[in-house]
Order: C-alpha cells, then structure tokens, then sequence
C-alpha cells in the first residue's frame, strides 16, 4: 500500500540560470530574534531542477521537494508566478 505525501512547496526569486535544466533558487523567510523580539530576514539558496530551461534569472518561482534528481538537486519547479521585466 503506496500513500502519497503532501509535496512541500516554497516560493523564491531565481538568482542564476546558467546550468543547463539547473537553476539556484533563493528563498527567504522572516524569523523573529528570541531575544529582541525583532523580525530578521533569513535567505537560503537551493538547486533546482528546470527540465525545459523556461526560467529567468528574476523571475519568482514555485518549487516543490521531490526525489534527489542530482547530488545536489532534490527540488522541481513547479510554475513561474512572476517574469523577470528587463
């Protein structure tokens, strides 16, 4: 008996599109300091799987966990929310 898990998804701006169907996707997240109570942005970078090389550097991104594709690649995109204008 198979049972699908929920994919988790993230959103985040695409920083680098110069591998061929690998982007890096940055994606940050506000997080409150446990001891002055102020909102710090936090970043992460991560590589992410673009099978028809459709994604820009800019644009704004789903992207959703999948199996490992590479070593370092474990994340697919799922659709481009936003072009890049320039």
């Amino acid at each position: 008996m198979t049972e699908n898990k929920a994919q988790k998804t993230k959103s985040g701006v695409v920083t680098s599109d110069k591998m061929d169907q690998t982007v890096t996707v940055m994606i940050e997240r506000r997080i409150k300091h446990p001891l002055y109570k102020k909102y710090v942005k936090k970043s992460t970078k991560v590589h992410v799987h673009d099978p028809g090389n459709k994604c820009q550097e800019g644009d704004f991104v789903r992207i959703a966990e999948c199996r490992p594709v590479s070593k370092t690649k474990s994340w697919k995109v799922v659709e481009v929310l936003e072009t890049a204008t320039k």
